[in-house]
């Protein structure tokens, strides 16, 4: 039996504990990774490219050649290069992020595409066994061409018989025998 404090609450184990208090903020990571795929996708265009150097060369212009008392950022620039590097700080895990969310999905696709391969190759194996099968099974069925071989070769087996042993020989009536039957 365990035993607990005078003034503590004892534990209970058979049921759940209830939920803390979280010091974070909670997110939805779905929409966080959307958002950062756009802005990923964004960061990847020549349309950001073209903005970012306007951006600079505006800004460059500005502290060099602008009114002296609304410059903001004199000759070495350092507001600028710590603006430039916050932003590379924020795209690069931001794109690193775009970039996993992405192999997440070619494993699922890939995953998806072997299991359909998979299934493409056990199709084919079965249809070729039962092709297999129905060619093995027709060698034994009489074509028509065969049927048609053994009935001639009858024909001529008689054909013989008859020259051999004409019916006038034999006692027996002679057969009417129509030539243009027999092809």
């Amino acid at each position: 039996m365990a035993r607990t404090e005078p003034g503590r609450p004892r534990i209970r184990l058979d049921q759940p504990r209830p939920p803390r208090r979280k010091l974070l903020p909670e997110y939805d990571p779905e929409a966080f990774g959307r958002l950062s795929e756009k802005i990923a996708r964004f960061l990847g265009t020549g349309r950001f490219i073209v903005w970012m150097t306007v951006l600079i060369i505006v800004w460059v212009l500005w502290n060099v050649a602008g009114p002296a008392q609304l410059r903001f950022d004199e000759y070495p620039f350092i507001f600028l290069t710590l603006m430039l590097s916050l932003q590379a700080s924020y795209a690069a895990p931001l794109i690193l992020l775009a970039q996993n969310r992405q192999d997440d999905r070619d494993r699922v696709n890939l995953e998806q595409d072997r299991k359909q391969n998979e299934r493409s190759m056990s199709d084919t194996e079965y249809l070729t066994r039962e092709i297999a099968a129905l060619r093995m099974g027709l060698g034994e069925v009489a074509t028509r061409d065969w049927i048609r071989s053994e009935l001639q070769d009858l024909v001529k087996d008689m054909d013989e018989r008859f020259d051999v042993f004409p019916p006038e020989q034999t006692g027996r009536p002679a057969l009417a025998r129509d030539e243009g039957d027999r092809r």
